[in-house]
């Protein structure tokens, strides 16, 4: 094993694992927002439940959530495979802490729009990208229980 290729030792390395994990449902995420956001709803405002509700945070809120599925399974089955903690727990922690996460894209996402005048895909792309990193520590130990003093031991 000691003479993998390049690729070889990218593939076992779980934070760029995480890294793939993590773009494919921003992929997923970006994609559906540009779509939801340019030509689904393109009104500046709909009633969810009688509270209106921007087009920007309605196509967040869609796109955000198929990203954050996408992003679990392959997190799960690709980088955090030997997480002993069970299925729905993992899940549940995983949506937890996209679910704060979610909040925190929005309100980055309002700053970018409205105050700096970006446009709402670049915004996007400049939000999910500033919780980036903290995300990889967070589901490391919080969704999949994964000690911080194995990481070295489980980053190869």
């Amino acid at each position: 094993m000691a003479n993998l290729s390049g690729a070889q030792k990218l593939l076992q390395n779980k934070f760029a694992r995480f890294l793939f994990s993590a773009g494919t449902g921003f992929l997923v995420d970006i994609i559906a927002f540009y779509i939801l956001n340019e030509w689904i709803f393109t009104k500046n405002s709909y009633s969810i439940l009688g509270h209106a509700t921007g087009n920007h945070a309605l196509s967040l809120s869609i796109s955000f959530s198929l990203g954050v599925l996408v992003n679990f399974l392959i997190t799960r089955y690709l980088v955090f495979s030997e997480s002993r903690l069970p299925f729905a727990q993992q899940f549940l922690r995983f949506v937890l802490v996209a679910f704060i996460g979610y909040f925190a894209n929005l309100e980055i996402l309002k700053l970018f729009i409205k105050y700096l005048y970006f446009s709402p895909p670049v915004a996007r792309i400049t939000a999910a990208l500033s919780l980036f990193l903290a995300s990889f520590f967070i589901h490391k130990i919080f969704s999949f229980n994964i000690s911080l003093r194995n990481h070295a031991r489980t980053d190869h």
